[in-house]
């Protein structure tokens, strides 16, 4: 069995303020292991996408212990916690979130740039040409399907080379042949290059094919299979 590299201990965070504030996370504790795959599956506001949020740092909880790659996010200041997500965490979102006035090149080359890659350029043409565009490097975002835009997107979280790579419904803006190519395309490259791969999904399919499943329900974890995974709801 290997280590997880995925660790939160009683989780629990408020969004809003005052009366209108909702709890949407409540006491969540989850354990993945490295290298694996894991699908958060659940009906709309159970605190999927927002569980997601927080493995990224992208949102801080109010209570408990998420501890990523080794690294304790609790407490981290805002840098550190965005230095630590470029080295450590790919994201690919449903919507796809590329700019629109840059190449798909550019789309991935830039932030690799920021980071202070010695050939951000390189690697992205690289990392395109993995995700099958290689003739595709100089078109705009709108210049591209749908499917074509979250093969960017996938390139983009692939390049740093992270150690776990996470998708908020990643075909859910795709018709179904497309989705399971890009679906294909994730497991693939996760495979290949050892990443651990979390997933939020409403499609039973997708979830079927990652080693384990978390089902949320109105923020907790209701129920999982005994693999890979191990969590406890509070």
């Amino acid at each position: 069995m290997s280590e997880p590299v995925i660790e939160l201990e009683k989780v629990s965070l408020h969004l809003g303020e005052g009366a209108s504030a909702v709890h949407v996370l409540k006491e969540v504790s989850l354990s993945v292991e490295s290298g694996h795959s894991t699908a958060i599956v659940g009906p709309s506001g159970s605190g999927k996408s927002t569980l997601l949020m927080v493995i990224a740092g992208l949102e801080s909880v109010d209570r408990g212990s998420v501890r990523v790659a080794g690294q304790e996010l609790t407490g981290l200041g805002e840098d550190a916690v965005a230095a630590f997500r470029g080295r450590t965490i790919g994201i690919v979102f449903q919507s796809f979130h590329l700019i629109p006035n840059m190449t798909a090149l550019e789309n991935v080359a830039v932030p690799l740039e920021l980071a202070g890659h010695p050939d951000p350029f390189g690697l992205a043409a690289k990392e395109l040409a993995a995700v099958g565009l290689k003739d595709r490097v100089t078109h705009y975002p709108g210049e591209l399907s749908g499917g074509e835009q979250q093969r960017v997107a996938i390139a983009r979280a692939l390049a740093p080379a992270p150690a776990i790579m996470i998708a908020d419904e990643p075909t859910g803006n795709l018709d179904q042949t497309t989705g399971r190519q890009i679906a294909d395309l994730l497991f693939d490259k996760a495979r290949e290059r050892g990443t651990t791969l979390v997933l939020v999904t409403h499609d039973t399919g997708l979830a079927e094919r990652c080693d384990a499943q978390v089902a949320m329900r109105s923020g907790r974890i209701e129920a999982m299979p005994e693999a890979a995974l191990a969590a406890d709801a509070g």
